[in-house]
Protein backbone atom coordinates (compact mmCIF):
# COMPACT_ATOMS: atom_id res chain seq x y z
CA UNK A 1 0.00 0.00 0.00
CA UNK A 2 0.89 3.79 -0.65
CA UNK A 3 2.16 5.87 2.66
CA UNK A 4 -0.02 8.92 1.81
CA UNK A 5 2.15 12.36 2.52
CA UNK A 6 1.64 15.61 3.95
CA UNK A 7 3.79 18.33 5.25
CA UNK A 8 2.88 21.66 7.05
CA UNK A 9 5.23 25.24 7.68
CA UNK A 10 4.46 27.45 10.60
CA UNK A 11 6.37 31.15 10.13
CA UNK A 12 6.78 33.37 12.78
CA UNK A 13 5.76 33.70 16.89
CA UNK A 14 2.58 31.95 17.33
CA UNK A 15 -0.35 35.13 17.65
CA UNK A 16 1.20 36.80 14.73
CA UNK A 17 2.53 33.71 12.19
CA UNK A 18 1.43 32.08 9.59
CA UNK A 19 1.23 28.79 7.97
CA UNK A 20 0.16 26.61 5.14
CA UNK A 21 -0.38 22.79 4.97
CA UNK A 22 0.16 20.91 2.23
CA UNK A 23 -1.19 17.43 1.14
CA UNK A 24 1.41 15.79 -1.45
CA UNK A 25 -1.28 15.81 -4.65
CA UNK A 26 -3.21 19.44 -3.42
CA UNK A 27 -3.27 22.34 -3.21
CA UNK A 28 -1.46 24.72 -0.48
CA UNK A 29 -3.66 25.88 2.68
CA UNK A 30 -3.42 28.49 4.80
CA UNK A 31 -3.99 28.89 8.20
CA UNK A 32 -3.13 31.21 10.92
CA UNK A 33 -3.98 31.31 15.14
CA UNK A 34 -7.62 33.23 14.50
CA UNK A 35 -8.70 30.88 11.64
CA UNK A 36 -8.11 28.06 14.56
CA UNK A 37 -8.84 29.59 17.55
CA UNK A 38 -10.79 32.64 17.08
CA UNK A 39 -13.90 31.83 14.13
CA UNK A 40 -11.79 33.86 11.71
CA UNK A 41 -12.42 32.94 8.43
CA UNK A 42 -10.41 30.44 6.33
CA UNK A 43 -9.00 26.84 7.28
CA UNK A 44 -7.48 24.62 10.28
CA UNK A 45 -6.07 21.44 10.72
CA UNK A 46 -9.27 19.98 12.05
CA UNK A 47 -11.08 21.06 9.47
CA UNK A 48 -8.63 18.97 7.26
CA UNK A 49 -9.49 16.08 9.86
CA UNK A 50 -13.29 16.43 8.83
CA UNK A 51 -12.30 16.28 5.37
CA UNK A 52 -10.20 13.18 5.94
CA UNK A 53 -12.71 11.53 7.34
CA UNK A 54 -15.68 12.51 5.81
CA UNK A 55 -14.08 11.51 2.53
CA UNK A 56 -13.18 7.83 3.80
CA UNK A 57 -16.38 6.89 5.42
CA UNK A 58 -18.41 8.01 1.91
CA UNK A 59 -15.73 5.61 0.17
CA UNK A 60 -15.88 2.91 2.37
CA UNK A 61 -19.92 3.70 3.05
CA UNK A 62 -19.97 2.82 -1.12
CA UNK A 63 -17.96 -0.28 -0.83
CA UNK A 64 -19.71 -1.36 1.74
CA UNK A 65 -23.29 -1.09 -0.07
CA UNK A 66 -21.97 -2.89 -2.80
CA UNK A 67 -20.58 -5.62 -0.76
CA UNK A 68 -24.35 -5.90 0.60
CA UNK A 69 -25.99 -5.83 -3.26
CA UNK A 70 -27.30 -2.85 -3.04
CA UNK A 71 -26.22 0.28 -5.59
CA UNK A 72 -24.67 3.55 -4.26
CA UNK A 73 -25.85 6.85 -6.52
CA UNK A 74 -24.79 9.17 -4.13
CA UNK A 75 -23.14 9.52 -0.78
CA UNK A 76 -22.45 13.10 0.32
CA UNK A 77 -20.93 13.34 4.19
CA UNK A 78 -20.27 16.31 6.32
CA UNK A 79 -18.09 16.70 9.47
CA UNK A 80 -18.46 18.86 12.24
CA UNK A 81 -15.49 18.62 14.32
CA UNK A 82 -15.30 20.30 18.03
CA UNK A 83 -12.34 21.77 19.24
CA UNK A 84 -12.83 22.59 22.91
CA UNK A 85 -9.95 24.50 25.97
CA UNK A 86 -9.37 21.52 28.41
CA UNK A 87 -7.23 21.54 31.16
CA UNK A 88 -4.62 19.94 29.30
CA UNK A 89 -4.58 22.15 25.77
CA UNK A 90 -7.25 22.78 22.86
CA UNK A 91 -8.78 18.71 21.97
CA UNK A 92 -10.64 17.58 19.42
CA UNK A 93 -13.77 15.79 21.53
CA UNK A 94 -15.84 14.42 18.67
CA UNK A 95 -16.82 14.08 15.14
CA UNK A 96 -20.30 14.61 14.34
CA UNK A 97 -20.99 12.99 10.76
CA UNK A 98 -23.67 13.83 8.48
CA UNK A 99 -24.33 11.20 5.98
CA UNK A 100 -27.43 12.14 3.10
CA UNK A 101 -26.89 8.91 0.52
CA UNK A 102 -29.06 7.71 -2.10
CA UNK A 103 -29.00 3.90 -2.70
CA UNK A 104 -30.99 1.90 -4.59
CA UNK A 105 -31.50 -1.82 -3.63
CA UNK A 106 -31.55 -1.15 0.70
CA UNK A 107 -34.35 -0.82 3.15
CA UNK A 108 -33.49 1.86 5.79
CA UNK A 109 -32.62 -0.51 8.63
CA UNK A 110 -30.30 -2.51 6.46
CA UNK A 111 -28.46 0.63 5.26
CA UNK A 112 -28.38 1.75 9.01
CA UNK A 113 -26.86 -0.92 9.78
CA UNK A 114 -24.03 -0.57 7.00
CA UNK A 115 -23.56 2.97 7.69
CA UNK A 116 -22.59 2.39 11.77
CA UNK A 117 -20.55 -0.55 10.96
CA UNK A 118 -18.69 1.57 8.01
CA UNK A 119 -18.30 4.32 10.87
CA UNK A 120 -16.53 1.98 13.52
CA UNK A 121 -14.05 0.54 10.55
CA UNK A 122 -13.35 2.68 7.99
CA UNK A 123 -9.52 3.89 8.61
CA UNK A 124 -9.24 6.76 9.54
CA UNK A 125 -12.09 6.21 12.23
CA UNK A 126 -9.72 3.72 13.25
CA UNK A 127 -7.05 6.33 13.84
CA UNK A 128 -9.14 8.74 15.80
CA UNK A 129 -8.85 8.52 19.52
CA UNK A 130 -12.27 10.61 19.39
CA UNK A 131 -15.94 9.58 19.56
CA UNK A 132 -17.34 10.03 16.25
CA UNK A 133 -21.53 10.17 16.09
CA UNK A 134 -23.07 9.45 12.74
CA UNK A 135 -26.35 10.66 11.69
CA UNK A 136 -27.24 8.74 8.29
CA UNK A 137 -30.26 9.31 5.99
CA UNK A 138 -31.32 7.11 3.22
CA UNK A 139 -32.60 9.07 0.43
CA UNK A 140 -34.69 6.98 -2.31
Amino acid sequence: MPISKASARWDGPFKEGKGTMRPANGGEIAYTAGTRFEGVKGSNPEELIGAALAGCFSMALSLALVKAGAAPKSIETTADVKLEKQDIGFTITGIELKCDARVDGVDAAKFQEIALATKKGCPVSRALAVEVTLHATLAS
